[in-house]
């Protein structure tokens, strides 16, 4: 099966600390390497995470709060120095288009790749990004300033070849990609054997929703149900939902309720608040609701 990893680059929220860098991580998938928010020092833990500047195909950037989007415009610069080609495309809330135009202007210049913009309407849950393996879809969120998450959906793969039945019916190697995208075959008698003969059904594609930063947002059940992994913020424990509504952030037993109620696979944890010098009590909390709960942290890297 290939690849479908999450890279954490950055989990922690707005304040710096020495334990957690901003928002930012790596969707790779079949080989291709997506960026989800883009904090202050994202580049310096690419560096750490041994993944290659030159592979980054997009970065989707959930809203304009500064701990999810000041490392862009330094990344974009330093992808310029490092002799990048490939156009970059940048997904955002529109009102980053105006800013990013003018910090390219000023700081970049003369870059020899395009970065090619986006508008993401945050308020709807539309396919923003496709490709032959993959869709990304945009998630509506509640926060203090216009945000969404990102819901990326592996495409189920072609049908699988039963190979003692193409050597059955003698079927010439010319024809094995038709019948994997569902073709039957007709034998020089004029019998045709049905596709389901031929073939086993696909792999199922596999799903990963990220969801940060947001307040308890029970609708979230029904678009992200089933997925195999979802990422949700985590910024306080309970005993300061009071905060967490205020602020617009969730509390670990919030996200749990979530993953729970949508049956998720698996929970990760983040956008932890800096007052916490441990994060054992939010991954308890959230344990205590559901289970498969775990905290998602700098250089972790997940399978989905």
């Amino acid at each position: 099966m290939e690849p479908f990893r999450i890279h954490i680059l950055g989990c922690g929220s707005a304040l710096p600390t020495p334990r957690h860098c901003a928002s930012s991580q790596v969707v790779e998938i079949r080989g291709k390497m997506f960026m989800i928010d883009c904090g202050e020092g994202t580049q310096v833990q690419l560096r750490h995470s041994h993944i290659s500047f030159t592979k980054i195909r997009a970065v989707f950037i959930s809203h304009l709060h500064g701990d999810h989007c000041f490392g862009l415009i330094g990344m974009i610069s330093t992808f310029g120095m490092l002799g990048r080609i490939n156009d970059l495309h940048v997904y955002a809330p529109q009102e980053l288009e105006s800013i990013l135009d003018a910090q390219l202007k000023l700081f970049c210049p003369s870059l020899d790749y395009k970065v090619i913009f986006h508008a993401v309407d945050t308020a709807q849950q539309a396919v923003i990004y496709e490709d032959r393996s993959l869709t990304v879809e945009s998630l509506p969120l509640d926060h203090r300033v216009p945000c969404c998450g990102f819901l990326f959906h592996e495409k189920e793969t072609a049908r699988h070849i039963l190979r003692d039945m193409i050597d059955c019916y003698e079927i010439p190697i010319s024809q094995i990609n038709n019948i994997k995208l569902g073709a039957d075959w007709v034998t020089d008698d004029g019998e045709v054997i049905p596709n389901e003969r031929l073939t086993s059904p696909g792999t199922p594609g596999r799903s990963y929703a990220y969801c940060s930063d947001t307040r308890y947002l029970p609708e979230l059940v029904e678009r992200i149900r089933q997925v195999d992994l979802l990422y949700h913020e985590s910024t306080y424990t309970d005993d300061l939902a009071d905060r967490a509504k205020l602020y617009y952030h969730s509390t670990a037993r919030q996200a749990a309720t979530i993953a729970k109620q949508a049956q998720v696979g698996k929970l990760l944890l983040g956008h932890y608040s800096a007052r916490y010098e441990c994060e054992d009590v939010i991954l308890q909390e959230a344990k205590s609701v559901f289970p498969n709960s775990y905290l998602s942290d700098e250089g972790m890297v997940v399978d989905v």
